[in-house]
């Protein structure tokens, strides 16, 4: 049991798993506001496919901005080759 707790622990503080949140809470922001503006709840579906259809990549690279602007010490993620494996 305690494994499992260890193992929920390190999800929770893992980085993918903060950008996962940060992400869903715009999503349920964009919800909001486009259910506010069409004057009745568009659902989760629809507010996530409209999202990322108009805002994903805009908020990434302002998100991966504001990351770098704070930890400047962190080199630029990128992908592994075979030969750096």
């Amino acid at each position: 049991m305690k494994e499992i707790e260890n193992s929920r622990d390190f999800v929770k503080q893992s980085s993918l798993y903060q950008e996962f949140l940060a992400e869903r809470e715009e999503i349920l922001r964009h919800k909001w506001l486009e259910s506010e503006r069409l004057g009745y709840d568009i659902g989760f579906e629809r507010a996530l496919l409209d999202w990322i259809r108009k805002h994903r990549e805009g908020w990434r690279a302002a998100r991966r901005a504001q990351l770098q602007s704070m930890y400047p010490q962190h080199p630029p993620q990128h992908q592994h080759s075979a030969a750096q494996s």
